[in-house]
């Protein structure tokens, strides 16, 4: 154990805290503040600790198989956490958290799969991308429930038919942005706008990188499997020279 580790499993402690403070009165009860406002301290804290574990351990030349170990099931747990009560919080819809943390799920099999065959499969970058997406997708739907009682889903209109510039309260609010005149409301409407377009981003991005994952790993499969065919072969040959 060292700093980054610790950090590490500072923010798996924080998950459990996190789901108290956003499905219980426990905010409004013990500190008199808003249940939203504390949890996106608490994200934005346990975040932060995602940035500083890594920074710290290249830094001081302390990473540790413990700390590649721990550090994506941290990031899972928060991340999937924060969804899931998204979703029960009726902020997030659950068919795309669905897809988020199943994608989740398959890549673990697939990283089982390719390490019982001697192949590492990296983080991808684009998997790093989905990873901010789902953190400002967290943020700005809890911005949005915390300014307010939060839109229903697509502020009402039928999915797919969903176009916010057809929407009065989304007119209203880019109206008083250009006036420079923010209300709660308007903070709730563009917390709700970002963090819907920021899901969809995740969405996508989980897709796509789980598209990465699976085309690397049959890559660098034919890759090992041909390289190791004309030495097999070569083998061969030279038993039948003897």
């Amino acid at each position: 154990m060292n700093l980054p580790n610790y950090l590490t499993v500072a923010r798996i402690v924080i998950v459990p805290l996190l789901v108290v403070v956003l499905l219980t009165p426990f905010a409004d009860r013990w500190f008199g503040i808003n249940g939203y406002a504390l949890a996106i301290g608490i994200f934005l804290a346990a975040s932060l600790t995602d940035i500083l574990d890594g920074q710290i351990a290249r830094r001081r030349n302390q990473v540790s198989n413990l700390g590649k170990f721990l550090d994506p099931i941290a990031d899972k747990l928060l991340v999937s956490a924060a969804l899931i009560v998204l979703v029960e919080k009726n902020l997030a819809p659950s068919w795309a958290v669905v897809i988020i943390l199943g994608r989740e799920f398959i890549i673990t099999g697939l990283r089982s799969v390719a390490a019982s065959e001697g192949i590492v499969i990296e983080a991808q970058s684009i998997g790093k991308l989905k990873m901010w997406a789902q953190c400002i997708a967290v943020v700005a739907l809890l911005v949005a429930a915390a300014t307010g009682v939060p839109p229903v889903s697509n502020f009402g209109l039928d999915y797919p038919a969903f176009r916010f510039w057809e929407v009065e309260e989304v007119r209203v609010a880019f109206t008083n942005l250009s006036n420079l005149a923010f209300t709660a409301n308007d903070w709730k409407v563009f917390g709700y706008l970002v963090g819907r377009g920021a899901l969809w981003t995740s969405v996508i991005l989980a897709i796509w990188s789980m598209y990465d994952y699976f085309s690397y790993f049959f890559s660098e499969n034919k890759r090992r499997k041909s390289t190791a065919r004309p030495s097999a072969e070569s083998t061969l040959a030279d038993i039948s020279k003897i």
